[in-house]
């Protein structure tokens, strides 16, 4: 299992308190796989970009019409966190319901 977030992320930390074994992966510092952005976004299309960040907030209006994929690759932060990969299954964010599916 990993975890696909940002250290100072207060869900992210939630999610590592709660999934101790899962391997975690600053989007920050380590950037997020192409492969990896590409499932989610397949997955769950435009949710994975937070749109009530202050980095998205901040985006002049021409950056904000970029293709999730730029975005997310040139401004980390955008994504929304975590995303977790489980075998075969992904996980955007850490709610009652995605807990529940990994028994935590």
């Amino acid at each position: 299992m990993k975890i696909y977030g940002i250290k100072t992320c207060d869900t992210c930390r939630q999610a590592r308190k709660a999934l101790p074994d899962a391997e975690f992966v600053d989007v920050r510092e380590d950037g997020l796989p192409g492969e990896v952005l590409t499932a989610a976004l397949e997955r769950f299309g435009d949710k994975v970009l937070n749109t009530r960040s202050t980095t998205w907030r901040d985006l002049p209006e021409t950056e904000r019409k970029k293709e999730p994929v730029w975005l997310i690759g040139a401004y980390p932060t955008l994504m929304k966190r975590p995303l977790i990969e489980a075998g075969d299954e992904m996980y955007l964010g850490f709610d009652a319901q995605t807990r529940e599916a990994l028994g935590v």
